[in-house]
């Protein structure tokens, strides 16, 4: 009698174990991939940011002041970097863009050496998304040569879905360039109440997406966006892994196949 109770204990502890295990792993496959822009010209938020308790992707603008030491940093601290690739938009200043951007009166060629000299720039990059860009990325001469030249490379394309006419999926797609889209940006508004109500909607996604792909930046806003951020990762950690946009794609690879 007694050595049956004690298999009926021990029968009891497994299958609690099994089931905290198997809940532990089905909230690990929610994701979410915080995207931090605007790197590489000694922003406010720069150093706050990197220092933020979770691994980030860092976006680095090429060719300006600090591009080269934001990308070093960011990579020994273990966040992934990729390309922050200004492209003219259809509205807002050129001023705005930054050095090396690429604009629709362009050549192929001119576009290709752009585009290479940029990533060259940016030490450890690993995909590009856009800068600016709601002209660009519903351009199929240009985002054809912008995506193929990721192929070559073996970059990824992150979509920051500035314009609702973008080719980028269906280029993407068609060349075969692994690529990912924007779905929530903490602090186009420049207010912390905002960026807090863009937080806890990321954080509600997550009860419903398996992976989610957000976009803050370093500037005018970096400082209250890495303050928001260091408040609320803990709580988004309870809902989801942070993760980088690699390990989404991985995932997304993985289901695909």
């Amino acid at each position: 009698m007694k050595r049956s109770l004690v298999l009926i204990i021990s029968c009891s502890i497994f299958f609690s174990f099994f089931s905290q295990i198997s809940s532990a792993e089905e909230h690990d496959s929610n994701k979410v991939a915080i995207v931090i822009d605007d790197l590489g010209n000694n922003m406010k938020g720069t150093e706050e940011i990197l220092r933020l308790p979770a691994t980030l992707t860092v976006a680095v603008m090429p060719f300006l002041s600090t591009t080269q030491k934001d990308a070093e940093m960011a990579h020994s601290l273990g966040h992934e970097v990729i390309l922050h690739l200004p492209m003219e938009p259809l509205k807002g200043k050129k001023s705005w863009l930054g050095p090396g951007a690429i604009t629709s009166n362009l050549s192929n060629e001119e576009i290709f050496t752009r585009v290479n000299d940029a990533i060259d720039s940016v030490p450890h990059a690993v995909g590009i998304n856009n800068h600016m860009g709601s002209k660009i990325t519903a351009d199929k001469r240009i985002m054809r040569v912008i995506l193929e030249i990721c192929k070559e490379r073996n970059l990824y394309y992150l979509d920051s879905k500035t314009s609702k006419k973008s080719v980028v999926a269906e280029l993407a797609t068609e060349i075969g360039v692994p690529f990912l889209e924007n779905e929530l940006f903490f602090d186009e508004v420049f207010t912390t109440n905002h960026i807090v109500k863009q937080t806890t909607q990321l954080i509600k996604k997550t009860e419903v997406d398996d992976s989610i792909i957000a976009i803050g930046h370093v500037g005018v806003v970096g400082e209250k966006t890495a303050s928001v951020l260091k408040q609320y990762i803990p709580k988004l950690r309870d809902k989801a892994e942070i993760v980088t946009l690699s390990n989404i794609l991985i995932d997304k690879e993985i289901l695909l196949h």
